[in-house]
């Protein structure tokens, strides 16, 4: 049996600042890098057989926190990349709201019928990323922590338990938070939702869900 551990990246800049990522390479912030510290001194005492990790900094610096416990190599995965917000990317939450507004109540509303202009929808993030969890579930045996962002995450996750991606606005997945999936022949069972027990110390109010 396979278990699959989604992880969030650790905080940045743009996530405080409510800045639209994508596929933009920025880092972690220091709130970031202590949040990676803490999820990888959480994890260390699990049986963690592989780190796959998106191909983007704040992701991969989060993965290589937690592969260090393991004497693991992080497994770079192009389709756990972020969405691309194509452009909107690099844009505020703010300014989109005011230049896209039809576009942006109905990403709010009903995001699976949405296109990012110049980017992708919801449809093309699910397709990418189940591909991956697809070779995780035949390359390994064990536990797989799975390293990528918070639209990747969510897709992922709705994807999972079997719902569409209406559901989207449904799920929340917080910086360093984990997502934990048994696989038991192809059924995919739900263990724990967004666990951030661990970022306790930081005592810093999680950010809204951006």
């Amino acid at each position: 049996m396979t278990e699959i551990i989604l992880a969030r990246h650790g905080e940045t800049e743009w996530n405080v600042e409510e800045i639209f990522r994508g596929r933009s390479d920025i880092d972690l912030n220091e709130t970031g890098r202590k949040q990676a510290e803490l999820l990888a001194g959480y994890l260390s005492n699990f049986d963690i057989s592989a780190v796959y990790s998106s191909p983007l900094r704040r992701a991969i610096n989060t993965a290589e926190t937690i592969a260090r416990h393991h004497g693991l190599d992080v497994i770079s995965s192009p389709g756990l990349t972020d969405f691309d917000y194509g452009k909107w990317q690099g844009v505020t939450n703010r300014e989109i709201k005011e230049k896209y507004p039809e576009l942006y109540a109905e990403w709010n509303s009903h995001p699976d019928r949405v296109t990012i202009p110049g980017g992708e929808n919801l449809g093309d993030v699910r397709e990418r990323a189940t591909s991956v969890i697809n070779t995780v579930i035949n390359e390994c045996e064990g536990t797989a922590i799975l390293v990528s962002h918070r639209v990747v995450i969510k897709v992922l996750i709705c994807a999972l338990l079997g719902l569409d991606n209406s559901c989207f606005w449904n799920v929340r997945q917080d910086n360093c938070g984990i997502t934990t999936f048994s696989d038991d022949n192809g059924l995919f069972i739900l263990k724990e939702h967004n666990n951030t027990s661990f970022l306790k110390p930081i005592q810093k109010t999680p950010l809204r869900d951006f």
